[in-house]
């Protein structure tokens, strides 16, 4: 399936196709496209268009497009849902959890901005690892009680 979004990805359209991938579409294609013709490209391209405003699996209610993707596809993993809230707090001024790991995330994903590479597709490929890691990181607090 292909998937839509705005182009210069940040944290959440980075966090949201590493879900994607992951846990809901193994052979999920991106396409990063100025913000304007995210609709228009969806609609072309049979996309599912996520993280800009008006869409499903966007901001919502003072949640960020990572939490609506849980909660569009099920998914209920505890740690899944611990890393929602450090995506969360690092992707939205209103942070509505005060993980204290929000603040590293944000620094990364803007570091990750800043070396130079050639599109965002570059940095989904390289900044993945940043998420496997941090998945490993929330499987063990949880798994933990922390």
């Amino acid at each position: 399936m292909k998937w839509v979004t705005r182009e210069r990805v940040k944290v959440d359209r980075v966090a949201c196709p590493w879900l994607i991938r992951h846990f809901v579409d193994a052979e999920a294609e991106f396409l990063f496209v100025p913000a304007g013709q995210v609709q228009t490209v969806a609609a072309r391209e049979g996309a599912i268009p996520f993280d800009v405003p008006g869409v499903e699996l966007g901001h919502r209610g003072g949640r960020c497009s990572f939490e609506a993707i849980l909660d569009r596809y099920g998914l209920d993993d505890p740690a899944l849902r611990l890393l929602a809230q450090i995506v969360h707090g690092a992707d939205v001024e209103a942070d509505l959890y005060g993980r204290p790991e929000a603040a590293g995330l944000r620094a990364i994903a803007e570091g990750f901005r800043h070396l130079g590479l050639p599109d965002d597709h570059a940095i989904l490929a390289q900044e993945s690892i940043v998420y496997d890691a941090l998945y490993a990181y929330c499987r063990q607090r949880v798994g933990s009680g922390g």
